[in-house]
């Protein structure tokens, strides 16, 4: 699986002070990644000695202290991915780089290139967070798709038929993309396909086929049994990482789209809709297995008073660093949402009376320890006020609505009784017969 931090920064290497600068400022403010400028290659030794969290370079082809070809060279035996940036074109050189130890090649003359250049550093960034599993029965084939993936900067996982891709897939949720040929013994690429799309939908998996044959009808065979696109080989390493970047492009565009439907945008919690969505499934599953539950509405206590003294961005913090609190003290199962303001609900499983009394109490303390910052240096801390309603297994509530009103109820007690408290009880509601 993808490490849970990795390395943030650029290294661009650029003897141009006013095109380094303009580059630095495109990826810094839209991308938000540290960058690192050397307009030499001994500053760019010097960069790579001293910022062991770099993982990407953009470096022009011109500099003071050292020719073309050294310039290349010694980047590229970093093993960090290398993008080329010249104010010429030089197809023989592009030839020569691209897809062995150069990602890319850009031009800076080209209409809209520095966009390009932020897309391209963005997605070589979250292609480290992607699993791609090759299938192929050929090792010299598996060997030569890997190494371009990998220079794309992609977890790569090798499968020789579809057996072991169905495995490793079962095994690694952090694959998203699957290259498959097509004539390998036992199950083909497209058989491969059928399968795999039968259990993941377009949103979780992309599927590219492969072949080296001569038969126009794979193309479409492949696409009626679910793939996302087809390859034709021999393909040019410039030709497979645009097809590859498109195809993970659409699983980030899918992912945005259901994130604005589901998340709430301060914050990144599950919105209201999508609280109810996924909690009434959750709430039935404890029902049907005689399971305790908890339904919880935390509220920032005084929030009026934040935004008044220290505007409504810094409102904007307190609840993005509350949001961050609770997802990390959340178990496995449990549900959070932002429900509006400063509300947020919580359905929590199997927990009685009093081990909800101990684990919200435990999350009103984590809350109250924050230290919130703001960017000018300046803090302050918060309490949250929490309304409780646990359903024994023989007294469930009736709906997720009364639930979530009864626990409402108990928020406005805890408000009542002081703030920066925990107001339980336990179910009025009794189960239908």
């Amino acid at each position: 699986m993808s490490p849970v931090s990795l390395p943030q920064r650029i290294l661009i290497v650029e003897n141009s002070r006013s095109y380094a600068g303009m580059l630095s400022e495109a990826i810094g403010s839209t991308l938000e990644l540290p960058v690192t400028l050397a307009r030499t290659l001994a500053e760019a030794d010097v960069a790579l000695t001293t910022h062991p969290d770099i993982f990407l370079i953009l470096s022009g082809l011109v500099l003071p202290d050292a020719a073309e070809n050294a310039i290349i060279e010694r980047l590229s035996a970093t093993a960090l991915p290398l993008v080329l940036v010249s104010s010429k074109y030089d197809e023989a050189l592009r030839d020569r780089v691209v897809g062995r130890s150069v990602v890319d090649y850009v031009i800076k003359s080209a209409p809209g290139h520095l966009d390009y250049l932020v897309w391209l550093v963005q997605r070589l960034d979250r292609n480290r967070r992607i699993g791609a599993l090759i299938v192929d029965d050929s090792a010299s084939s598996r060997l030569m798709v890997a190494e371009l993936l990998s220079s794309y900067g992609f977890r790569v996982l090798l499968a020789s038929d579809g057996e072991q891709a169905m495995a490793a897939i079962e095994l690694d949720t952090g694959i998203r993309l699957v290259i498959t040929d097509h004539e390998m013994p036992g199950m083909t690429g497209i058989e491969l396909t059928a399968a795999l799309r039968d259990r993941y939908s377009r949103d979780r998996l992309a599927i590219i086929g492969i072949s080296g044959a001569n038969k126009t009808e794979l193309v479409a065979r492949f696409l009626k049994n679910g793939a996302n696109d087809f390859l034709h080989k021999p393909f040019s390493p410039e030709e497979f990482f645009c097809r590859v970047s498109q195809n993970v492009d659409n699983l980030d565009l899918i992912g945005t789209l259901q994130d604005l439907a589901t998340k709430d945008f301060l914050t990144g919690l599950s919105n209201r809709r999508h609280f109810f969505e996924i909690a009434e499934r959750r709430l039935q599953g404890l029902r049907n297995a005689r399971h305790p539950l908890a339904v919880a509405m935390l509220d920032i206590d005084h929030f009026k008073k934040i935004n008044d003294t220290w505007g409504h961005d810094g409102g904007d913090i307190a609840l993005r660093a509350v949001a961050r609190s609770l997802q990390a003290q959340m178990r496995p199962g449990d549900i959070l949402a932002r429900f509006g303001g400063e509300e947020i609900a919580v359905l929590a499983g199997e927990l009685d009376v009093d081990a909800a009394r101990a684990w919200f109490n435990a999350l009103r303390e984590h809350i109250g320890a924050l230290a919130i910052k703001l960017p000018d240096g300046r803090g302050f801390s918060l309490t949250i006020s929490i309304g409780v309603l646990v359903a024994a297994p023989e007294s469930v509530p009736l709906s997720l609505h009364a639930a979530l009103n009864e626990s409402d109820r108990l928020l406005y007690l805890a408000k009542a009784g002081g703030r920066n408290r925990v107001e339980i009880s336990l179910s009025p509601f009794q189960e239908s017969p």
